[in-house]
């Protein structure tokens, strides 16, 4: 189910998902224990063939029973200490050997079920390093000497100067000494619009060199590059979260420990204390182990979780994990990042100032419709999308950290980009002018400058748009329950100053790099969790207590994240935190419920007062109750 759904929702993703040897072999041995339980229970109450029913249970108890076993012996010869695979192979023993033979398959079956089921709900992928490592091309062009050659990585030395062509990824980080060019820095700093780049300007290794071609000399080696050191801080986050996760499974031990302890006890006690024969004792003693077997108590949990991820699944939520979704339920802070998780990560015409607005955005598009640059395309995509035909311009070229500059038909030179090209062209603005571009700016607001000749035609902006219903969703986060509500973004301040506001949101932090927004996970109220969608929001998935991506998100982001929102919107995340909150106090419940089944019929099981098929029906009556318990969350709306 994960692998088909994370295919679905991320076409260009890294290879799916698959299941791992070991996984299948659980699926394969937890279905014969299944096969042989319906093969013993059908030869034993329908066809009455002793063979078929011997051969049913001991199918149910090899397949159920070796791999605890196994596991059991592994942890009790390698951590030294006992857990609940020994318990309960030893329970379904003891239930066999006083006639109960169906009930000791049983108890494997459950237990066998439910341990897959955590195997493959915990299961976690291991390549978003890997896919952050591809960021990286394998070289890059140097010249040394006046001679130009091809260098891998591993070659780039301190000093050397990268020839840097369009659509490349800058090697290393870099200092820019001769050329004019825009990159994208969005798998960075998560910056939605190009920066300009010039001699003199910082070039950071893995961002994308857009148009023009520079050279820039390499200021450290790639394995101490800014790329390298996400990738450090990516395997330390990592690291951290899986020791978080190994709590849960602290209390196996010391259960499986008293329980194992108690049965020699009570035998001893009821055969030698109270003068029981040696049979009587023995069956009141297994009776325990039985009863005492925590087959509820590990069902319970998985099927809360199991039924609350389904519910969650069908309206567009997917957790990759049960440990997620527990976590979510206790989360008191989440953190957004801008661009693509609040924002669709996508240029738009905002706003346009003109006499004749049609003809000023026809003109404008009929220049940018030349150039691949992301605002451009905003442009072009807008003036299309308003049934405007491009003006046509002859002769059109770009002037590096400008714009565009062409020819009308007429001879008459035609022109976009900003104030400088405007001031190239001789174009003067009026005050009114200037107060819209500096509004603009305030908003976070990309400009361009339209003109011909000296003459100013239009000023347009151009930003990234929010997500639709952003606004809506954050405030129905607050009303479950979420006491903070924070945005992290490496974006400018009045970028982020200008979204924090329209998105209803007090507390934001701007201009961050991965390793701030890291610092600040941890600095955060906690529990924390971090929505994000890039790759320089991996660390910080990572890092923090539980990591949302939106499925629109980059590889790396997906695969760092633990919760993943299918529908690429935040208008769901609210009924999530609510069903995760409603798992958390089914979970408690169903535990207190089996803990207390087991406390009550345990010692009526040792007094007598409990003959074995009536502590085996409170024992499994239990387990189906809080099954039953779990499976309502299935009816759950997000």
């Amino acid at each position: 189910m994960i692998t088909s759904t994370l295919t679905s929702i991320h076409h260009h993703s890294a290879p799916p998902l698959t299941l791992s040897p070991a996984l299948k072999t659980a699926v394969l041995l937890t279905t014969l224990t299944l096969l042989g339980l319906l093969a013993g229970l059908t030869g034993q109450h329908l066809l009455h063939q002793p063979a078929l029913t011997w051969a049913g249970y001991l199918t149910a108890f090899l397949a159920g029973g070796i791999p605890a076993g196994r596991e059991a012996l592994h942890a009790l010869f390698t951590a030294h200490k006992l857990d609940v695979d020994l318990l309960m192979v030893l329970a379904a023993l003891g239930a066999a050997s006083i006639g109960q033979t169906a009930d000791g398959a049983t108890l494997l079956f459950l237990f066998s079920l439910s341990n897959t089921l955590q195997d493959w709900a915990l299961g976690r992928t291991s390549s978003a390093i890997q896919s952050l490592i591809t960021l990286n091309p394998e070289g890059a062009t140097v010249r040394r000497a006046g001679t130009e050659r091809w260098c891998t990585l591993d070659e780039l030395q301190v000093g050397d100067l990268l020839i840097v062509k369009p659509g490349e990824r800058v090697a290393a980080d870099a200092r820019v000494t001769r050329g004019q060019t825009s990159v994208d820095e969005s798998s960075i700093t998560g910056e939605s619009v190009p920066v300009d780049k010039a001699p003199g300007s910082a070039l950071a290794s893995g961002t994308v060199n857009l148009n023009g071609s520079v050279e820039a000399q390499v200021l450290r080696p790639a394995g101490d590059s800014t790329l390298a050191r996400l990738v450090a801080l990516m395997e330390q986050a990592q690291t951290q979260k899986s020791r978080t996760e190994s709590i849960t499974e602290r209390w196996e031990s010391p259960y499986a420990m008293t329980v194992l302890a108690l049965v020699p006890a009570v035998f001893a006690l009821l055969h030698l204390g109270f003068g029981l024969n040696v049979t009587e004792a023995w069956v009141r003693a297994m009776t325990f182990m039985v009863v005492a077997s925590p087959c509820a108590v590990v069902i319970s949990t998985p099927a809360v979780m199991l039924s609350a991820m389904a519910a969650a699944a069908r309206a567009g939520v997917l957790f990759k994990s049960s440990a997620a979704l527990d976590a979510l339920g206790g989360v008191q802070t989440i953190a957004f990042d801008k661009t693509g998780t609040l924002t669709q990560a996508r240029m738009t015409l905002t706003h346009v100032t003109a006499p004749d607005k049609p003809a000023a955005l026809a003109l404008a598009a009929g220049l940018e419709v030349h150039s691949e640059h992301p605002i451009a395309q905003a442009i072009v995509t807008a003036a299309r999308e308003q049934g405007l035909t491009p003006v046509t311009v002859t002769g059109a070229q770009a002037v590096p950290g400008q714009g565009l500059e062409a020819r009308l038909p007429g001879g008459r030179i035609v022109w976009a980009g900003n104030l400088r090209l405007a001031a190239r062209h001789g174009a003067a603005l009026s005050a009114a002018q200037h107060t819209v571009l500096d509004d603009l700016s305030r908003q976070g607001s990309s400009s361009v400058i339209v003109g011909a000749g000296q003459d100013v035609l239009g000023l347009m902006g151009v930003a990234d748009a929010l997500r639709p219903g952003s606004r809506a969703a954050l405030n129905a986060l607050k009303g479950s329950g979420v006491a903070h509500r924070v945005m992290l973004t490496g974006d400018r301040e009045e970028v982020a100053r200008s979204v924090a506001a329209q998105v209803g949101l007090t507390e934001y932090r701007a201009g961050l790099l991965p390793e701030d927004k890291l610092r600040l996970i941890a600095e955060l109220p906690g529990p924390v969790a971090m929505v994000g969608d890039g790759v320089n929001d991996a660390p910080a998935l990572a890092r923090a207590d539980l990591g949302i991506a939106v499925a629109s998100g980059t590889d790396v982001a997906l695969e760092s994240a633990d919760v993943i929102l299918m529908r690429s919107d935040l208008s769901t995340l609210a009924g999530a935190v609510r069903l995760a909150r409603a798992a958390r106090r089914t979970v408690i419940l169903n535990l207190s419920f089996a803990f207390a089944v087991i406390l009550l019929v345990a010692p009526l099981a040792v007094a007598g007062r409990i003959p074995l098929p009536l502590g085996v029906l409170a024992h499994e009556g239990g387990t189906v109750i809080v099954v039953l318990m779990g499976l309502r969350l299935l009816r759950f709306r997000l």
